[in-house]
């Protein structure tokens, strides 16, 4: 046992996570853990699993809806988006520790970014298995020598940033601080990987839409907290927009029938997943080894990735 852990603590993993033997040998030198290997069917239920326990390690749903029915506990998670539920209000007076795992869908967003940018410039997928005569002329737009300004220069923008030299497209990025309207004014295509904040919140407005180059495509994937998806879809419309793509990030994952989804899927030049681009094996991976780290850091008394600090 490692020398850290004075009393074992009793840690809960509240749904299938995917862990290597390696990973769970990992977490059982931290303590006692009960492991769930079925999704809870109801957020009732999650909380029931959760109760009477130290250590929760769970993925979004249960949580999202209950985690302010829990005290005294430490929550530790594979994934980015606590901001979207976790009020650090609620989690003080119950003294909720969150810890999440930032950068670990860096991979796996970067690469979805990289196949909209593909998707929209070139059109390829007209020119899949077609039966006719795929028209050539114009010839599709291609990436070399192309303005990309990126929202955020974070894990996900600075990875996204590299490819995008690799392609020898000219990159820009946007960060705090900047002059937004200035940083997107050339820009053949802007991707919007911003993290929600103060100073994040309602920034991609009409007016930011409004200023774009005449036939720029949108590129998103947080939340509407940051975005006005009806000025988006106003821009596209009067053509100051050529093409959005977005992976709906307020949707539970997969979530075909979640409204801004259903709305954006309506339109002919908006391509739209329901929020799955940070999935792949590669974040699964990361996003445990993360989460188990936090959990040995706050067990160190040296706790890191804690939300709101």
């Amino acid at each position: 046992m490692a020398s850290y852990n004075v009393v074992m603590k009793k840690i809960v993993v509240a749904n299938p996570m995917g862990f290597s033997e390696e990973q769970k040998s990992r977490l059982e030198k931290l303590g006692e853990v009960t492991y769930f290997d079925n999704m809870s069917s109801s957020p009732d239920e999650w909380l029931k699993r959760c109760q009477g326990f130290d250590i929760v390690c769970s993925w979004m749903l249960g949580l999202r809806e209950k985690y302010g029915d829990l005290k005294d506990v430490f929550i530790s998670v594979p994934f980015v988006g606590v901001g979207t539920f976790a009020d650090p209000e609620i989690l003080k007076a119950n003294n909720i520790t969150i810890c999440n795992s930032p950068g670990c869908n860096r991979h796996a967003v970067s690469e979805w970014i990289i196949y909209m940018i593909l998707s929209t410039m070139r059109g390829l997928d007209k020119y899949l298995r077609t039966n006719t005569v795929a028209p050539l002329n114009p010839p599709p737009t291609g990436l070399a020598g192309k303005n990309i300004t990126i929202l955020g220069q974070g894990s996900i923008g600075k990875r996204v940033g590299v490819v995008c030299e690799a392609l020898e497209m000219k990159v820009s990025f946007f960060k705090r601080g900047d002059n937004l309207l200035e940083a997107v004014k050339g820009a053949d295509i802007i991707v919007d990987v911003l993290s929600t904040n103060p100073t994040s919140k309602g920034l991609l407005n009409r007016d930011f839409f409004q200023s774009v180059k005449t036939r720029a495509i949108f590129i998103s994937v947080t939340v509407d907290a940051i975005v006005d998806f009806d000025a988006m879809l106003e821009a596209l419309d009067q053509g100051k927009l050529s093409f959005v793509a977005h992976d709906v990030a307020n949707a539970k994952s997969g979530d075909g029938t979640d409204p801004l989804y259903q709305k954006l899927c309506k339109h002919p030049r908006v391509y739209v997943t329901p929020h799955i681009a940070g999935f792949s094996d590669v974040t699964t991976q990361i996003g445990n080894e993360m989460m188990i780290g936090n959990i040995e850091a706050w067990l160190k008394g040296k706790p890191i990735n804690v939300f709101g600090k």
